[in-house]
């Protein structure tokens, strides 16, 4: 080339990176476009069931703050606080046992259902929206991940049909339990790493299936061996996501190892070739995942049941929480076929978690006969059965009457970590069963060619029909009072410290515990709504012991009478606030026959100091 040939200006570098940055975009925004047309179809069931979560729920916007969960408001305001003290954690200021309630003793945030991921997860939103915010995202996310999740199971390891797929993870992720329970227990909710830890252990199990092996030039079989790298990584992904549930909800997690191993024993019984092949490896694989996980939850662990404010054992009694037989049958009052009626058969609307109706049950039954692939069948089946017995409880109850007939949850009750679970709870781990029943039955109708192409989807259909959820009642709440969303409870309470609400919170009225929700749990409270050793020799009960002035506020606040105050009172309200660690005391407006508790609190603590919408006494 001649060296008088014209060179490029200065500029042309310049323009040339410009260029060439268009040029990069094209292929990136060409590929994302490609991403989303091939995964349209997941995109839109995603959609679909973002949208039906968000209709379930949307008696709690546009304002989460000035609605509630009207079937079950208590746990709801329990929540809502967890979220706020999670939330602290971004904080700096978090510990497995919190002062924020029950001064001074605490609470064992790993005793209770607290939710500390979730709460963690979602802190940014509490600390700038509120924790209502977080908890009504969180009542619509959990039933729509749920969904979700289950759904990429069904298409993407059992192979199936989107269609066939997305029946079988809306009925996972809205059937009759799952909606029940999303009147406030989140932790029961959140089931959306359930399918991802089914997914590692199959996967688990193929990494340590040597196969059948193949035959040398000898003619003899040799088996190729497990597949190390990807059974390690299984493992450890399984290590990874039963850690992460069991900072989520515990009780999720033991349903769903309960279910697996019944599965995991009827499939081997099914397939005694594969449990012979497969049994070293997988039993080593789970022998690693379980190693790892007690890396991380050994201590945390550990302190939920022996660390301060640990309980050992359920506090709930398993003969109260048992399901009625004919609740399997019958619909629950939250569907749209189901009846008010029927609500006498459980213990409240937070537990309709055995409400299939009998087209569902009959449907299944006959899915579970056709659908193919026999091993899976039978392991789906025996599960089904296992888990459906167990919720029943100690003794077979039927129709609201108790029958005397033990129940097989008796040959387990009493055991550990297993009288910690509710019977009737165990009925939950039947939507994924018949879920799955449903989907490959409906699978194999769309691959047919003959009347069960169209007859199986239409019968699963109308099974499925009378079970269709509808939305949760909410209802309006009172706002918080001004002396706490003004922060006015700064000029007498220094952060960190105990505020003492009048009345004080129960689990029955847990009501003030809003005020530390309001205020991103910015101060402790004394008593409140919790799980803790006061049981007869330290078992767990709910709530405290009341102090004898709480208990006499808590009279005034009922009863609206005004107690005589003596010396004995006076010395006893001091004595109670020194034990509290307080350093305020305060009576809001809007508190329960407040003209009497006014009076009163004068008598015990002397003249009281107006702030905001409150009265203030320092103690």
């Amino acid at each position: 080339m001649s060296s008088a040939a014209p060179t490029a200006p200065d500029a042309a570098p310049e323009q040339a990176f410009r260029l060439a940055d268009q040029v990069n975009r094209r292929p990136r925004a060409t590929r994302l476009l490609a991403a989303v047309r091939r995964h349209r179809a997941d995109l839109l069931t995603a959609l679909i069931f973002a949208v039906l979560a968000g209709w379930l729920t949307h008696g709690l916007w546009p304002d989460p703050g000035a609605r509630i969960l009207a079937l079950n408001p208590e746990d709801q305001t329990l929540y809502e606080w967890f979220l706020a003290v999670d939330a602290r954690a971004l904080l700096g200021d978090f510990d497995l046992l919190t002062d924020r309630l029950n001064a001074p003793d605490g609470v064992n945030m790993m005793a209770n259902t607290t939710v500390i991921a979730l709460g963690i997860l979602f802190a940014p939103v509490t600390l700038l929206l509120g924790a209502p915010v977080t908890f009504a995202l969180l009542a619509a996310g959990n039933l729509a991940g749920t969904a979700l999740a289950w759904y990429l199971l069904f298409h993407r390891t059992l192979r199936v049909r989107r269609v066939a797929a997305a029946l079988g993870g809306g009925l996972c992720g809205f059937g009759p339990g799952m909606v029940s329970q999303t009147n406030s227990h989140l932790h029961m909710t959140a089931q959306w790493l359930v399918p991802v830890i089914v997914w590692l252990v199959v996967r688990l199990l193929r990494a340590a299936d040597p196969g059948p092996g193949t035959p040398d030039q000898a003619g003899n079989t040799r088996a190729t061996g497990p597949d190390r790298r990807r059974l390690f990584t299984s493992a450890a992904g399984l290590a990874g996501a039963i850690s992460a549930q069991v900072f989520i909800g515990e009780e999720v997690l033991f349903l769903a190892a309960i279910t697996l191993l019944v599965m995991a024993i009827s499939y081997a019984v099914a397939d005694r070739d594969l449990a012979r092949r497969a049994l070293p490896g997988f039993a080593g694989g789970l022998a690693i995942a379980a190693g790892l996980a007690l890396l991380v939850l050994g201590y945390p662990l550990w302190f939920q049941f022996a660390g301060p404010q640990g309980v050992a054992d359920g506090m709930f009694t398993p003969a109260y929480f048992s399901a009625d037989l004919s609740s399997w049958w019958t619909l629950s009052p939250l569907s749209v076929a189901g009846s008010d009626e029927s609500a006498r058969l459980t213990t409240g609307p937070a537990e309709y978690n055995t409400f299939l109706g009998w087209p569902l049950l009959l449907v299944a039954a006959v899915c579970a006969i056709w659908a193919g692939r026999r091993r899976l069948v039978f392991a789906c089946v025996a599960a089904g059965l296992v888990m459906g017995a167990l919720s029943l409880g100690p003794e077979v109850v039927l129709g609201g009457t108790r029958t005397a007939i033990p129940g097989p949850y008796a040959l387990i009750g009493g055991l550990p970590v297993v009288d910690g679970a509710l019977p009737m709870r165990f009925a939950l781990a039947l939507l994924p069963i018949v879920a799955t029943l449903l989907v490959l039955a409906v699978d194999r109708a769309l691959r047919s060619s003959g009347p069960a192409r169209r007859l199986v989807p239409v019968a699963v259909g109308v099974a499925l029909l009378p079970i269709f959820p509808t939305p949760l009642p909410t209802a309006g709440r009172p706002a918080v009072p001004e002396f706490i969303s003004g922060g006015h409870w700064r000029q007498c309470v220094p952060p960190g410290g105990v505020l003492v609400p009048v009345p004080l919170p129960t689990p029955k009225e847990p009501w003030p515990m809003r005020w530390a929700t309001a205020a991103d749990a910015g101060f402790g409270l004394p008593e409140g709504f919790f799980i803790g050793p006061y049981g007869r020799g330290g078992t767990a009960a709910m709530g405290t012991f009341k102090q004898p002035t709480s208990a006499l506020l808590a009279d005034v606040a009922r009863r609206g009478d005004q107690p005589a105050i003596g010396d004995e009172q006076r010395r006893q309200a001091v004595r109670d606030a020194d034990f509290w660690g307080a350093s305020c005391v305060a009576l809001t407006d809007d508190a329960p026959h407040a003209e009497s508790l006014r009076a009163t609190l004068e008598q015990l603590y002397g003249p009281p100091t107006r702030i905001a919408d409150a009265w203030t006494w320092r103690v």
